[in-house]
């Protein structure tokens, strides 16, 4: 980790219309308030909380995603990418494995078919998958290597924050711990930082630097993993560390 940031928000507050579209000043609900944290590069940031706390919605904020926010959100290093809960509903069915990692390079690079061929076929690989899976469709998968594919997609355009909500929770331990190492290892690698939102505290404890812990959209308390598990200061990190015991 370096003193480098890679993001940094600042006092972001964000609204739903109550029926969950955006945008609208009639029957708005605020969702985050007057959130801020930083990552810095290498750095794993973790952010739990109960369901409902804002968590998600803070991923979709730092991607751009919501259009009703106030504050500040400033990217330091290309657009982040997503790495998202459920492997079975975030990859198209129908398209196969190579048309999968083939579009965001169409997207956001500027690369000829060979070299679109060789960063997929060099991205799997860093996932642990050979070029057998390439024509392949995400229902002949498993869950592990549907995820494998999912952090494949992410880690394809080379970016340098990784945002992971929820990403191993739809995996059973064993696949989860495989998932995590590789994580780990790809952060390594490639100097990621990752925004990783979690409900699971034991996860959090094990991979992150630090953690901020959510409620009802605030964040009520952030410090390193270690303080934060041995001497939790707020009520609530207190109850949630109860809970996880």
């Amino acid at each position: 980790m370096t003193d480098q940031l890679v993001l940094d928000v600042r006092h972001l507050n964000t609204w739903y219309r109550e029926g969950g579209t955006l945008s609208s000043r009639r029957n708005r609900r605020q969702v985050l308030k007057d959130v801020s944290l930083s990552i810095h590069e290498g750095e794993v940031l973790g952010v739990v909380g109960e369901s409902g706390s804002g968590k998600s919605t803070l991923a979709k904020a730092v991607l751009g995603m919501l259009d009703d926010c106030k504050g500040e959100i400033i990217h330091y290093t290309k657009r982040p990418q997503m790495v998202f809960q459920d492997p079975y509903s975030a990859l198209n069915p129908v398209r196969t494995i190579r048309w999968i990692l083939e579009e965001p390079l169409k997207i956001y690079g500027k690369y000829d078919a060979a070299e679109r061929r060789q960063r997929i076929v060099e991205t799997l690989g860093k996932v642990g998958l050979g070029e057998e899976y390439l024509d392949r469709k995400p229902p002949q998968l498993s869950g592990g290597q549907r995820q494998r594919i999912c952090i494949a997609s992410a880690l394809i355009v080379r970016p340098k924050l990784v945002i992971a909500d929820e990403a191993v929770s739809a995996l059973d331990v064993t696949i989860q711990a495989q998932i995590l190492q590789l994580m780990m290892e790809l952060k390594k690698e490639f100097n990621l930082s990752y925004l990783f939102i979690s409900h699971d505290l034991n996860v959090v404890y094990q991979i992150c630097d630090r953690a901020v812990v959510m409620k009802r959209g605030r964040v009520v308390e952030a410090n390193t993993v270690d303080e934060l598990f041995d001497h939790p200061q707020h009520p609530y990190t207190r109850q949630l560390l109860e809970a996880a015991e």
